[in-house]
């Protein structure tokens, strides 16, 4: 039987694994262009910041809804989006996974 430290030991190994898969997929549809909305971060081809999608989130719109109005977009941007956002919280959390 294992111990739950051991546990979260695996878990938190999995999540850097998936983090470091994501990071390449990152670098693909978000991008950060000095002259381009401040510098924030993009999706790929757009001036939509990953703050935007993360509001709109928030503000109740659904993952299917944003490309609707944002036809630009796909499903895998938000997606990415998530992902990027996921990443970067755990990084800040986390001083040991930078």
């Amino acid at each position: 039987m294992q111990s739950s430290q051991n546990i979260g030991i695996k878990i938190k190994v999995e999540i850097i694994r998936v983090w470091e898969f994501q990071v390449l997929d990152f670098k693909n549809r978000i991008t950060i262009t000095p002259d381009i909305r401040s510098g924030k971060s993009c999706i790929e081809g757009t001036r939509i910041t990953v703050y935007d999608i993360l509001e709109y989130l928030a503000g109740g719109m659904t993952e299917q809804e944003i490309p609707d109005d944002f036809p630009s977009l796909d499903q895998e941007a938000i997606r990415m989006v998530l992902a990027f956002a996921a990443a970067r919280e755990y990084r800040l959390s986390d001083p040991l996974a930078a």
